[in-house]
C-alpha cells in the first residue's frame, strides 16, 4: 500500500453492492407495516412456494423464480444488513479487486442461488423465509481462501497485493493448512450458531441459514476460478 492510498479503498463492486442492500433496507423501513410485510416475503426465498401453494405467498409464482435472486438483498434488520456488508468487505473487496464488475455480481448472484437451493434441500416445503446476502458473501469468502493465504508480504511487512497472487489450484488449496483450519474454524463456528439460533439481528425468531451459508461457500470454492482474471506467470512467487 502506497503512502497516498486511502486505507479504506473499497472497490466499486463492493459499493454497489452494499450500497443496493442499504437502499433497500431504507425503503423497506419507510413503508407502512402491511407493505412492507408483503414486499418482504415477495423478495424472500420461501421453501414452500414450491409445494403447491405457492400462489398464496404474496409474489406468486413469478418470486417462485425472481426470489432467488431477491432474498440476497434484504435483510431482517440493521445488525443483519450491518453484519453482511462488514463480511462482505473483509473477503468481498479482495475478490473485486481481481474481476471485472460484472464477473463479481454474477459470481456473488450464482453462490446465492446454490445457497438458496441448499436451503431449499433442508427446508422443503417450509414457510419461514430467508433473507440476506451470508450465502452470497461466503462465495465471495470462500474464492478469497484460493489466494489469501498464498501471498508473500513485502520485505517490510506489507500487506501483499491480493490482486495479483495467483489463483491455487483446489488441490493446492485444500493442501494448505492455513486454509484448512480456517475452513473448519468457520464450519463449527457456522453450524453452532444455526444450532443455537443465534440470528446476528435478523429478528428474535429467526434462525442463521446455515445451510444455505455452506452451500454458497462450496459453489464459491469449486466455480471462482472460472471467474478469476488473475493469471499465473513466471515471475510470480507465492507461499507454498
Amino acid at each position: 500500500m502506497s503512502a497516498r492510498e486511502p486505507i479504506l479503498n473499497v472497490p466499486r463492486a463492493v459499493t454497489l453492492a452494499a450500497g443496493l442492500m442499504v437502499a433497500v433496507q431504507v425503503a423497506m423501513s419507510l413503508l407502512p407495516f402491511d407493505a412492507g410485510v408483503r414486499v418482504f416475503l415477495t423478495l424472500a426465498m420461501i421453501p414452500a412456494r414450491y409445494t403447491g401453494g405457492g400462489a398464496e405467498i404474496p409474489g406468486g409464482y413469478i418470486a417462485a423464480v425472481t426470489s432467488f435472486v431477491t432474498y440476497m438483498i434484504v435483510h431482517g434488520g440493521w445488525l443483519h444488513l450491518l453484519v453482511n456488508v462488514l463480511w462482505m468487505l473483509a473477503f468481498g473487496t479482495a475478490v473485486a479487486r481481481r474481476v471485472p464488475l460484472s464477473s463479481f455480481f454474477a459470481f456473488s448472484i450464482l453462490c446465492g442461488i446454490a445457497g438458496a437451493l441448499t436451503h431449499l434441500v433442508f427446508h422443503w416445503g417450509e414457510m419461514a423465509p430467508m433473507v440476506g446476502a451470508s450465502a452470497a458473501i461466503s462465495g465471495q469468502m470462500a474464492a478469497a481462501l484460493r489466494f489469501i493465504f498464498f501471498a508473500r508480504s513485502g520485505p517490510h511487512g506489507e500487506i501483499p497485493d491480493f490482486a495479483h497472487v495467483p489463483l491455487a489450484s483446489l488441490n493446492e488449496t485444500l493442501r494448505s493448512g492455513k486454509v484448512m483450519g480456517f475452513i473448519v474454524f468457520w464450519l463449527v463456528l457456522n453450524t453452532y450458531f444455526g444450532m443455537t439460533s443465534m440470528s446476528f439481528g435478523a429478528g428474535p425468531d429467526s434462525e442463521i441459514a446455515w445451510e444455505a451459508h455452506i452451500g454458497g461457500f462450496l459453489c464459491g470454492l469449486l466455480v471462482f476460478g472460472y471467474f478469476d482474471s488473475v493469471r499465473s506467470g513466471p515471475d510470480v512467487e507465492r507461499v507454498q
